[in-house]
């Protein structure tokens, strides 16, 4: 549309311009074919006032193609012969013998040319009508008014036209792009059939996503591949850890034994992490259809909690909910939750089920510092840690909300970070079971836990 309208203004702008240069040429041209008649008309009367000749004299004044008129003038002012309506004189130009002068009336250009008869002195008056300046004039004025706004108007259209066409190509592209994401690198930009600029640029573009897409896919493989490969000496350094344990070793071996121990298994959940991930970025994040008592797995994880830190007050309500997913995943996603709240919880910890229009809805908080709006986002990000200085031994590693945000939204649930003024909350919302809120009551009550 701003293409159409400006188009519509130059286009405007220069035929004014142009019609304006047209115009005064036009009357100059015409201005300047009526003086040649009129000089032409001129040198034929005098001829034959100059020569005395009265029948040269009457074919001079015949009528002629301009319509001219033609007065003769003795030099007392009278008119002796004409050809014209009126006895009086056009001018009062009386130029000398052999001069010329020239007069412009509203009406006429007049040209008075001095001449000298057998009779005597006498001044020759042509006057030519300038009503076809007039009529040139007003035809291409009438032009330019009617003619411009259709014009303008004709061109903005044109270009609104052939832009939108050029344009939806490119429109048509950019939707793609903007569908286009980690997960769905496999699409590719539409190209046109046009072989012009813009199917260059989509082919372009479609080149890139795959090299793009190779790229993750070796990312990906690499990644998978080492996680299984590094399973199995896991698996013997925890298993050979177990067997040191069980030996009555000194104090300093069995400590160094112990913290192998630990270790591994932090490495051992760190490989399950990355695989798990792998396999969602594949798209091979696949969960059960289930019904799954939900209520259930945050009674056990508040038991967890309260187990792991006895130091800590459990908070919050949990209503009997059933929703329909993948249990182990569902676990997996209300441990990782709580791994992460226990890390920052001060002295109390948040847990609450609660279940309306269709969703159920999970929070789990604590009373540390809270997240900065900047960061609410960039939490649920790979390997991000917002205390960076927080020790290795915290067994943290930037991997578990991202975890927890690949396993709610497949099962098409959302998670986002409550807006406190004071600690800190995660809330996860998931479908119920049915999608339409339904409750189970297998004689839970509202639980009130502190």
């Amino acid at each position: 549309m701003r293409s159409a309208l400006t188009a519509g203004v130059v286009v405007a702008v220069a035929s004014v311009l142009a019609g304006g240069i047209l115009l005064i040429t036009a009357r100059s041209l015409l201005l300047a074919d009526i003086q040649d008649a009129a000089d032409d008309r001129s040198d034929q009367v005098t001829a034959a006032v100059a020569s005395g000749d009265a029948t040269a004299l009457r074919f001079a004044l015949r009528e002629d193609s301009w319509g001219s008129l033609v007065q003769i003038i003795d030099a007392d002012g009278t008119v002796t012969a004409r050809r014209a309506t009126s006895r009086t004189p056009l001018t009062a130009l009386r130029p000398a013998v052999g001069a010329t002068a020239y007069e412009k009336s509203t009406a006429y250009w007049i040209q008075a040319t001095g001449v000298r008869a057998p009779a005597g002195e006498r001044t020759v008056l042509v006057a030519v009508s300038l009503e076809f300046v007039r009529y040139g004039s007003n035809a291409i004025l009438t032009a330019l008014l009617v003619g411009l706004p259709i014009l303008a108007a004709a061109v903005g259209v044109a270009v609104f036209f052939f832009v939108g066409r050029t344009l939806r190509p490119v429109e048509a592209m950019r939707g793609r792009a903007a569908s286009i994401t980690a997960t769905s690198l496999h699409a590719r930009l539409p190209v046109p059939i046009a072989e012009d600029e813009i199917a260059a640029l989509a082919r372009t573009m479609n080149t890139m996503l795959e090299r793009i897409e190779r790229s993750a896919a070796a990312q990906r493989r690499f990644v998978a591949d080492a996680s299984h490969e590094l399973r199995s000496p896991l698996t013997t350094i925890h298993a050979n850890a177990d067997l040191l344990a069980a030996a009555n070793l000194g104090e300093t071996p069995a400590r160094a034994v112990r913290r192998i121990h630990d270790e591994s298994r932090r490495m051992a959940r760190l490989v399950d992490d990355l695989l798990l991930l792998a396999r969602s970025d594949d798209q091979e994040l696949l969960v059960r259809r289930d019904d799954v008592d939900l209520d259930d797995l945050l009674y056990a994880a508040r038991e967890r909690v309260v187990v792991e830190r006895p130091d800590l007050v459990v908070e919050g309500a949990i209503d009997p909910v059933r929703v329909t997913g993948d249990p182990d995943r569902l676990a997996r996603l209300l441990r990782n939750l709580t791994d992460n709240t226990l890390r920052y919880a001060r002295s109390t910890v948040t847990l609450s089920l609660t279940a309306g229009d269709g969703a159920a809805e999970i929070v789990v908080g604590n009373d540390g510092p809270p997240i900065a709006a900047e960061d609410r986002e960039r939490v649920f990000g790979r390997f991000i840690r917002l205390d960076d200085s927080r020790s290795r031994e915290s067994g943290g590693t930037g991997l578990g909300l991202a975890i927890a945000r690949e396993i709610v939204e497949a099962h098409g649930g959302s998670i986002d970070v409550l807006d406190l003024r004071h600690g800190a909350a995660l809330r996860v919302r998931l479908p119920t079971a049915g999608g339409s809120g339904e409750q189970r009551a297998r004689g839970h009550t509202r639980t009130d836990m502190s």
